[in-house]
Protein backbone atom coordinates (compact mmCIF):
# COMPACT_ATOMS: atom_id res chain seq x y z
CA UNK A 1 0.00 0.00 0.00
CA UNK A 2 1.21 3.58 -1.01
CA UNK A 3 0.45 6.78 1.45
CA UNK A 4 2.44 9.49 -0.42
CA UNK A 5 4.30 12.36 1.53
CA UNK A 6 3.01 15.09 0.15
CA UNK A 7 0.07 14.50 2.02
CA UNK A 8 -1.57 14.87 5.99
CA UNK A 9 -3.71 11.52 7.10
CA UNK A 10 -6.27 11.74 9.59
CA UNK A 11 -6.69 8.24 12.41
CA UNK A 12 -10.65 7.72 10.53
CA UNK A 13 -8.11 7.12 7.12
CA UNK A 14 -8.75 10.72 4.84
CA UNK A 15 -6.06 11.96 3.36
CA UNK A 16 -5.80 15.68 2.25
CA UNK A 17 -3.67 17.90 0.11
CA UNK A 18 -3.40 21.70 0.30
CA UNK A 19 -2.98 24.29 -1.93
CA UNK A 20 -2.85 28.17 -0.82
CA UNK A 21 -6.74 27.69 1.18
CA UNK A 22 -8.30 25.37 -0.69
CA UNK A 23 -8.05 21.32 0.01
CA UNK A 24 -8.60 18.30 -1.55
CA UNK A 25 -9.84 15.27 0.42
CA UNK A 26 -10.16 11.75 -0.06
CA UNK A 27 -9.71 8.09 1.50
CA UNK A 28 -6.52 6.32 1.69
CA UNK A 29 -5.40 2.85 -0.40
CA UNK A 30 -5.80 1.04 3.39
CA UNK A 31 -9.02 2.55 3.68
CA UNK A 32 -10.42 1.14 0.14
CA UNK A 33 -8.78 -2.11 0.55
CA UNK A 34 -11.26 -2.26 3.46
CA UNK A 35 -14.07 -1.03 2.27
CA UNK A 36 -13.88 -2.75 -1.28
CA UNK A 37 -15.49 -2.60 -4.11
CA UNK A 38 -16.99 1.10 -3.81
CA UNK A 39 -20.34 1.51 -5.56
CA UNK A 40 -21.33 5.15 -4.86
CA UNK A 41 -20.12 8.33 -2.87
CA UNK A 42 -22.61 10.43 -1.47
CA UNK A 43 -22.23 14.28 -0.08
CA UNK A 44 -24.48 16.12 0.36
CA UNK A 45 -22.89 19.08 2.33
CA UNK A 46 -21.28 21.32 -0.81
CA UNK A 47 -21.97 24.69 0.24
CA UNK A 48 -21.95 24.18 4.01
CA UNK A 49 -19.53 25.12 6.95
CA UNK A 50 -18.52 21.90 8.89
CA UNK A 51 -16.01 21.72 11.80
CA UNK A 52 -13.04 19.03 11.52
CA UNK A 53 -14.16 15.74 12.54
CA UNK A 54 -17.75 15.93 11.29
CA UNK A 55 -19.20 14.10 8.85
CA UNK A 56 -19.07 15.09 5.48
CA UNK A 57 -20.71 12.22 3.51
CA UNK A 58 -20.53 8.81 3.03
CA UNK A 59 -18.76 6.28 0.97
CA UNK A 60 -20.92 2.95 -0.15
CA UNK A 61 -19.46 -0.64 -1.15
CA UNK A 62 -20.87 -3.62 -2.12
CA UNK A 63 -20.16 -4.90 1.99
CA UNK A 64 -20.81 -1.82 3.86
CA UNK A 65 -21.22 2.03 4.25
CA UNK A 66 -18.95 4.27 5.94
CA UNK A 67 -19.52 7.94 6.93
CA UNK A 68 -16.60 10.36 5.71
CA UNK A 69 -14.94 12.87 8.24
CA UNK A 70 -13.88 16.16 7.63
CA UNK A 71 -9.96 16.51 8.34
CA UNK A 72 -9.96 20.44 9.14
CA UNK A 73 -12.78 22.79 9.46
CA UNK A 74 -13.87 24.61 6.54
CA UNK A 75 -16.36 24.89 3.67
CA UNK A 76 -17.14 22.20 1.30
CA UNK A 77 -16.81 23.63 -2.45
CA UNK A 78 -17.15 20.54 -4.66
CA UNK A 79 -17.56 17.14 -5.14
CA UNK A 80 -15.62 14.98 -7.68
CA UNK A 81 -18.04 15.02 -10.65
CA UNK A 82 -16.21 11.74 -12.05
CA UNK A 83 -17.62 9.45 -8.84
CA UNK A 84 -20.88 9.94 -9.74
CA UNK A 85 -20.36 7.67 -13.27
CA UNK A 86 -17.35 5.70 -11.89
CA UNK A 87 -17.53 5.90 -8.21
CA UNK A 88 -14.60 2.74 -8.70
CA UNK A 89 -11.92 5.56 -9.11
CA UNK A 90 -11.92 5.80 -5.62
CA UNK A 91 -10.51 2.19 -5.39
CA UNK A 92 -8.17 2.44 -8.65
CA UNK A 93 -6.51 6.03 -7.84
CA UNK A 94 -7.11 7.02 -4.51
CA UNK A 95 -4.82 9.54 -4.45
CA UNK A 96 -5.55 10.64 -7.40
CA UNK A 97 -8.62 10.82 -9.73
CA UNK A 98 -10.28 9.07 -7.30
CA UNK A 99 -10.35 12.47 -4.42
CA UNK A 100 -13.41 12.93 -3.25
CA UNK A 101 -14.15 16.77 -2.46
CA UNK A 102 -12.73 19.99 -2.30
CA UNK A 103 -13.11 22.55 0.43
CA UNK A 104 -11.89 26.39 1.23
CA UNK A 105 -9.67 25.50 4.71
CA UNK A 106 -10.90 27.76 7.91
CA UNK A 107 -7.14 27.48 9.26
CA UNK A 108 -4.52 26.27 7.13
CA UNK A 109 -2.03 25.10 10.34
CA UNK A 110 -4.75 22.53 11.01
CA UNK A 111 -3.53 20.46 8.46
CA UNK A 112 0.29 20.40 9.10
CA UNK A 113 -1.31 19.11 12.72
CA UNK A 114 -2.37 15.77 10.70
CA UNK A 115 -0.59 13.00 10.32
CA UNK A 116 2.49 12.52 8.18
CA UNK A 117 3.23 9.02 5.66
CA UNK A 118 5.14 7.84 8.43
CA UNK A 119 2.53 8.48 11.19
CA UNK A 120 0.04 6.77 9.55
CA UNK A 121 1.36 3.93 8.29
CA UNK A 122 2.62 3.19 11.79
CA UNK A 123 -1.08 3.15 12.75
CA UNK A 124 -2.41 1.16 10.05
CA UNK A 125 1.03 -1.46 9.98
Amino acid sequence: MSYPDNLRYTKDHEWISLEGDTATIGITDFAQRELGDIVYVEVETVGKALAAGAVFGTVEAVKTVSDLFLPVSGTILELNPELGNSPELVNSDPYGNGWMIKMKVDNPAEVSALLDAAGYEAIVG
